[in-house]
């Protein structure tokens, strides 16, 4: 590999790493402020002991999303300086805001996690409410960020020079809106199947824990409210990412050549070399009724981008591929759990919806990463789209084996520890066999 490459793959681990604390920073304190907030309506001791479980879990993977996003940060100025120089003084204004959301969270969670007993009733879940509004912002700040990466605005180039750079309108790029709802909408559905999964499996160990009905329950809601909304902003990134980045979407689809009535194809195997996907299943002008809402809509192919600027086509379109078959399994999921409630049948006493949630538990993070691996290769090989190439933007420094040796050792040293650590606090606080709820 070259240093490049070894550049990409620490960064790549970095984000595939950070992201999930990401997902869970914003999510799971919405979780929490809901249980206490349900609790002060309806002083039910379940809500109260969600909030203190759900409120430990955020503690946790908090602070290691701190140590992964502190180590990104050294990354970014270490591994892509000329990027930096450049882009610095565009994004800092998101990224210094991205830190006041931070530290807004970690005050507030402060409070929430020794506030009980400490602070009135609804202080403390005005503290919580806090911890969620300023995880979702810290999200919304970053993801601007990556979105003026992918359509650069806000500023104007002279001589190769960043200038009169407005902030507000680089943060407010063409791709802010979609890529901030798609974000925050995919931590939500990740986060509330995965814990509806993990709640689904408790309960089919134990089907008169009230503890775990009731947490599966909210979690389910959460995922399953939140999944069609998700949908529909994928619908909308699809077709800006047509008008903004079309060789991204041409490598999505595995689209090589500018046709009208454009099929849209499912799988297969892209070949660069004859330009054409192999075993795909076409669906007879699909892209264009999804990008141009028309089945004459003219879609733009690989044919219109310089060969030696074409994304990675496999692993874009494999991604894309991913993360559109996770997230129409959890849609389906979410329809058979609606159709449940207006038939007013159990959530809980149906043993095949339950090992369904179990079974698609990890399939909204699968999407999740998939989904950032689409962003991010998608953009390939630019690091500032059309202005400046990964390539022109790494560290001129030898030796990147060495640090990403490193870092790939600090993370798996992270994800031990992290595993240990959330092992020992459910044991230590999880409800006993036939206990209705468990008293914190």
């Amino acid at each position: 590999m070259t240093d490049l490459q070894f550049a990409r793959a620490q960064m790549g681990m970095s984000l595939a790493f950070h992201i999930i604390f990401a997902a869970v920073g914003i999510a799971m304190p919405v979780m929490m402020a809901i249980a206490e907030g349900l609790y002060l309506r309806r002083p039910n001791p379940v809500y109260l002991e969600l909030a203190h479980r759900w409120a430990k879990g955020t503690a946790i993977l908090f602070a290691v999303g701190a140590v992964s996003g502190t180590v990104l940060s050294f990354e970014l100025g270490l591994l892509w300086p000329k990027f930096m120089q450049q882009a610095g003084s565009i994004i800092g204004m998101p990224f210094s805001l991205e830190g006041f959301a931070f530290f807004t969270e970690a005050i507030f969670l402060g409070l929430f996690l020794y506030g009980w007993n400490r602070m009135s009733p609804v202080a403390h879940w005005l503290s919580g409410v806090l911890v969620a509004l300023s995880g979702i912002f810290s999200g919304i700040f970053v993801v601007m960020a990556n979105a003026w990466m992918n359509t650069p605005s806000g500023f104007e180039r002279i001589n190769g020079e960043f200038t009169n750079i407005d902030p507000i309108a680089a943060m407010l790029n063409p791709a802010a809106l979609h890529e901030v709802l798609h974000m925050t909408f995919a931590a939500l559905v990740a986060t509330g199947f995965l814990a509806a999964g993990i709640h689904a499996f408790f309960l089919l160990r134990n089907r008169t824990s009230e503890f775990h009905r009731v947490a599966f329950s909210m979690a389910a809601a959460l995922g399953c409210i939140s999944i069609p909304l998700q949908v529909l902003t994928g619908d909308l990134a699809a077709r800006r990412v047509a008008k903004l980045q079309p060789a991204k979407l041409a490598a999505m689809e595995g689209h090589y050549h500018t046709t009208r009535n454009a099929p849209l194809i499912i799988g297969g195997l892209p070949d660069d070399e004859n330009e054409k996907v192999r075993y795909g299943l076409d669906i007879p002008s699909g892209l264009s009724l999804l990008v141009g809402r028309s089945s004459d809509a003219e879609v733009q192919g690989l044919d219109r981008t310089p060969r030696e600027n074409w994304p990675n086509v496999q692993l874009v379109h494999w991604s894309f591929d991913t993360m559109v078959g996770c997230g129409t399994a959890l849609l389906f999921l979410a329809v058979l759990t609606a159709f449940m409630r207006w038939r007013k049948r159990s959530l809980h006493d149906g043993k095949w919806l339950l090992r369904s949630f179990v079974l698609c538990a990890p399939l909204g993070f699968v999407a999740l990463e998939a989904g950032w691996f689409v962003t991010e290769f998608g953009r390939q090989p630019w690091v500032i789209y059309e202005l400046m190439k990964t390539s022109e933007a790494v560290t001129p420094m030898p030796g990147l084996a060495v640090p990403f040796t490193i870092f790939t050792g600090v993370y798996i040293f992270l994800f031990v520890v992290l595993f240990f650590l959330l092992k020992r606090q459910f044991l230590e606080s999880a409800p006993k066999e036939g206990d209705g709820a468990h008293a914190t």
